[in-house]
């Protein structure tokens, strides 16, 4: 019966991605015993081919389904397989699998009151400046529509190695949003490392007001982080962290078409994307190596691997 369902469908999704489904679903079956049953002779080319496929469906389900071409070509070779990109791309057409793809979500969430006094720009977009950890954090918030009405995730980056080192969700994008992630980001490290220290340490967001803020501003003299603003208006002053806002859109808020239910559902899949994001998503910036694997190269004795919830 099993044989009879894969001779319906075969044509329509292929021979591997059906048999992984079934087998996901208890009804166990490898290619190889599907060809044999039916009687037909497989080159050992076509059948490790179908293994390759397997595989890349394998990888892709475990990264959220978010990774095209040029990710999953990297995911292959860290997992051992050696194999080419044109032969990566061939293969996903085969399994019927393509990435998210990013769109545009600039979105002006922070207002800016240009009356305030701020912090002199520091970073002048040179974000390939920082040689370690903890010499420069960017961090903004975005909004999200649910059927509960709009909520705001904020998120602060490590810019050298890219990790998400605190975030929040509220439903008021007042300033203790953006406070309680800075907070959250020291305590990570602390935590981590007792000997932490912000010494050297830049933040650097954009002109909102809730980062030009009085309490904003007491909140990093007392951590002892150097405040650093960019240009009103411009995004290209804060680029970095656009680019981590535009990711966290299109590869857990605008995936799959979903409708999110209010901020509980928001929280608990955005803790799950951010772990993920920090432990084994690949990062082009860090040598397609997950963030927290890439610090953990520049600080071999610190563990490779951290369960936390801004993990």
């Amino acid at each position: 019966m099993i044989v009879s369902f894969i001779d319906r469908y075969r044509r329509r999704f292929g021979v591997e991605p059906i048999c992984a489904v079934l087998t996901l679903h208890g009804c166990s079956i490898a290619p190889s015993t599907y060809y044999a049953r039916r009687g037909c002779r497989v080159s050992p080319a076509v059948l490790a081919e179908a293994y390759l496929v397997n595989t890349l469906v394998d990888l892709f389900v475990a990264n959220r389904r978010v990774y095209g071409v040029r990710k999953l070509w990297h995911a292959m070779r860290r997992a051992g397989h050696q194999i080419g990109r044109d032969a990566v791309a061939r293969l996903m057409r085969i399994a019927g699998i393509r990435g998210a793809v990013r769109g545009r979500h600039r979105i002006r969430t922070t207002d800016s009151d240009r009356t305030a006094a701020r912090h002199p720009d520091l970073v002048g977009r040179n974000w390939a400046g920082p040689s370690a950890p903890d010499q420069l954090w960017v961090a903004d918030f975005t909004y999200v529509w649910t059927l509960a009405g709009f909520v705001y995730v904020a998120l602060l980056t490590d810019v050298y190695s890219r990790r998400i080192l605190g975030w929040r969700v509220s439903t008021s994008k007042a300033t203790p949003l953006v406070t309680s992630v800075l907070e959250q980001a020291v305590f990570t490290r602390r935590r981590h490392n007792m000997q932490f220290t912000p010494t050297g340490l830049v933040h650097h967001s954009d002109a909102g007001s809730q980062y030009v803020s009085l309490a904003f501003t007491e909140a990093l003299v007392e951590a002892g982080i150097a405040g650093s603003i960019g240009s009103v208006g411009d995004a290209l002053d804060n680029a970095l962290m656009e680019s981590t806002i535009g990711l966290y859109k299109t590869e857990l808020i605008d995936n799959h078409h979903r409708t999110w239910t209010g901020r509980a559902e928001v929280e608990r899949e955005t803790a799950a994307w951010v772990h993920w994001y920090n432990t084994s998503r690949l990062h082009s910036a860090t040598g397609y190596t997950p963030p927290i694997e890439f610090e953990h190269h520049h600080h071999p004795h610190q563990p490779a691997t951290q369960h936390t919830a801004a993990a």
